[in-house]
């Protein structure tokens, strides 16, 4: 069975997640927004196998590179946010000049899409695309588990209010890629404490399940 650790990073406490296999010898890390020492003591003298990133916000991102040197891991992204990396205009970073330093990464390594299974950790990993909060957002679903960016939050939802964001995208993306998974499926968002499929579709006063 996989475990798993949140790691509560940088001004926005973003969560990185740490996940690790069966053996506990593989590692992925999903949105490092920063290279934490708490989160990189916590994959020392793993394999890490590779990088997952929901989209490309730069609290998302800001551990990126200093993971990829250390364990020459791969990172994936979905296509619509490649140049977000490269470009602290586009990931956010030069618009909140007051919280953060302009952000910068190599690019990705390969893409996501919707649908696609990513063979990790001896499981499989499905993306689903998820935009909304911002174009190119992913979700990622390994069995009962969500990681589900910044998209689905507890009692709430992400923003839309960024470039790129739309409301509508996002409530839609919800109901049919997220709504469609099983009630007891732990919901392990971007921002705050995770929460379930069916709390959500009975709670959330955002992105009310439909009769």
């Amino acid at each position: 069975m996989l475990t798993f650790q949140a790691f509560p990073l940088g001004p926005l406490q973003t969560n990185a997640y740490v996940v690790v296999d069966t053996t506990r010898t593989r590692a992925i890390v999903i949105d490092p927004g920063t290279a934490d020492p708490a989160l990189l003591r916590k994959v020392a003298g793993l394999q890490v196998e590779a990088i997952l990133l929901t989209h490309a916000h730069f609290d998302h991102i800001g551990g990126v590179d200093e993971l990829r040197a250390k364990w020459s891991c791969p990172v994936y992204l979905h296509p619509l946010e490649k140049d977000w990396l490269t470009d602290p205009a586009k990931n956010g970073s030069a618009r909140w000049s007051d919280v953060t330093a302009p952000v910068k990464s190599g690019p990705p390594d390969h893409s996501l899409e919707d649908g696609q299974k990513l063979q990790l950790l001896g499981e499989t990993f499905e993306v689903r695309h998820t935009p909304g909060h911002s174009p190119g957002s992913v979700s990622f679903v390994c069995g009962d588990l969500l990681f589900a960016g910044d998209a689905l939050f507890r009692r709430s939802v992400g923003r839309t209010d960024l470039p790129g964001g739309h409301q509508d995208t996002l409530t839609k993306s919800i109901r049919s890629k997220l709504y469609a998974l099983p009630d007891d499926t732990l919901v392990l968002p971007g921002h705050g404490p995770a929460t379930t499929i069916g709390e959500e579709k009975r709670e959330n006063p955002y992105v009310p399940a439909l009769p």
